[in-house]
């Protein structure tokens, strides 16, 4: 580096102001979860009477999504040929309970099977009890506004945990409770009051859920996965799920998909739902989890979403591909882990395209399927499936790997950057 950036790293380092390599981690005592992830209502098709449901009828046709309800044992065949060992889906309360008190034999058959072969193919199930969908019949007792949502909630916990304890099932409760919040506020137009009832009936079902679980199926592990916002968002979002249920989780579940910085402001078109036009930021996946660890030394991290859209399958106008953004973010988890960042695993969202909270045209899938022009719903692999079968095949990406897109500068996740990672040569 030139001269006047080389004296200042020296003196950054020297005072402590410079993030320098800790020791090396110690030896994994488990195989590294490699993982693809999906969810219900976003990919199963067929779906029953749900808030979801209903919020798609002003959304774009859900149609059948990419049919998952009818192709699960292709598609975890295809998860398998990836080599992945953890496969993350939902089981869907609207699906299995369709009225209160009424439970649907077929849909539990079919969760079933998904969960047998999942297993015969040697991958681990990760188990989403709550992707933001819930039963119609939810939704018209006043859904989490009600204090009873509580109680049939954990009873559909305690029937799904019930059937599926003692398979090595890693549990995650609520998928981005947060965000889980923002959607309901959106879709169902809260007032204060009922996003103040929802907060805190969802954290009063995670804590309850988490003791169940482990009464059901001792020595599993149970998270909720949390959607990384970075700084200031996340010191703002964090007190309102995460750090009420901290002493009820056994591993804190990540969703790193944006970053933010000086030079890269484009999370701001998430507001609008263009997610194609945000600039990708792996470097900011390093700076999560450090800051992550710090905040809950004594538990270990998992990457239970990691994965970039584009703009209904088209490439990138700037050329980075699907590959480049995989082999990216997996190298600076690499990095962290390295210099001692206890990281159980990474899911890639999603092995397939799916239904993207109202739309198709972000395309998240290692597979490509075109669900409004395709009617046999084609699984077509993007040049990601064989970056991610070797990434898999070789433990990571190789030694002298050098990332594609450059380190930010002065992410917002880690203002020592600002001198650390100048933005000139």
């Amino acid at each position: 580096m030139p001269r006047t950036r080389a004296l200042l790293a020296s003196v950054l380092v020297g005072c402590g102001c410079l993030a320098v390599p800790d020791a090396a981690a110690a030896p994994d005592p488990e195989p590294f979860h490699w993982g693809v992830a999906s969810s219900g209502f976003q990919s199963e098709g067929s779906a029953p009477d749900s808030n979801w449901r209903r919020y798609a009828e002003t959304e774009e046709p859900y149609r059948n999504s990419v049919d998952f309800r009818h192709r699960y044992a292709a598609d975890i065949a295809l998860a398998k040929d990836l080599g992945v060992n953890t496969y993350r889906f939902g089981v869907e309360w609207a699906r299995i309970e369709p009225a209160k008190g009424r439970l649907d034999e077929t849909e539990l058959a079919y969760y079933d099977d998904v969960v047998r072969r999942v297993r015969a193919a040697g991958m681990t199930p990760m188990i989403t009890l709550d992707h933001w969908v819930y039963p119609g019949w939810v939704a018209d007792q006043g859904a989490w506004d009600n204090p009873a949502t509580v109680g049939d909630w954990l009873a559909n916990a305690r029937r799904v945990v019930g059937r599926y304890a003692h398979q090595g099932v890693l549990w995650i409760t609520f998928n981005e409770p947060v965000i889980y919040l923002q959607k309901e506020i959106s879709g169902r137009k809260l007032n204060p009051f009922q996003i103040a009832a929802m907060r805190q009936h969802l954290v009063a079902a995670h804590r309850n859920a988490y003791d169940e679980i482990h009464r059901l199926d001792p020595g599993s592990r149970v998270s909720s996965n949390l959607a990384y916002l970075p700084p200031p968002l996340q010191q703002l979002t964090d007190p309102l799920f995460t750090d009420a249920v901290a002493d009820k989780l056994d591993f804190v579940g990540l969703d790193y998909y944006y970053g933010l910085s000086l030079d890269n402001l484009t999370a701001i078109h998430g507001a609008t739902g263009e997610l194609w036009k945000i600039d990708p930021q792996p470097d900011g996946l390093y700076y999560a989890l450090r800051a992550y660890q710090r905040k809950f030394p004594r538990l270990p991290l998992y990457v239970v979403e990691n994965g970039m859209p584009t703009d209904d399958g088209k490439p990138r106008a700037d050329g980075y591909t699907r590959s480049d953004h995989l082999r990216d973010h997996v190298y600076w988890l690499r990095r962290a882990r390295d210099e001692g960042v206890n990281v159980l695993g990474y899911n890639y969202w999603s092995l397939t395209d799916n239904y993207e909270w109202g739309s198709y045209r972000p395309r998240f899938g290692l597979y490509t399927v075109d669900v409004a022009t395709d009617p046999a719903l084609t699984r077509r692999p993007t040049d990601a499936v064989d970056a991610y079968r070797r990434v898999i095949a070789d433990g990571g990406v190789p030694a002298d790997y050098t990332p594609v897109r450059r380190p930010a500068w002065c992410a917002f996740a880690d203002l020592r950057t600002c001198l650390a990672n100048l933005p000139w040569p």
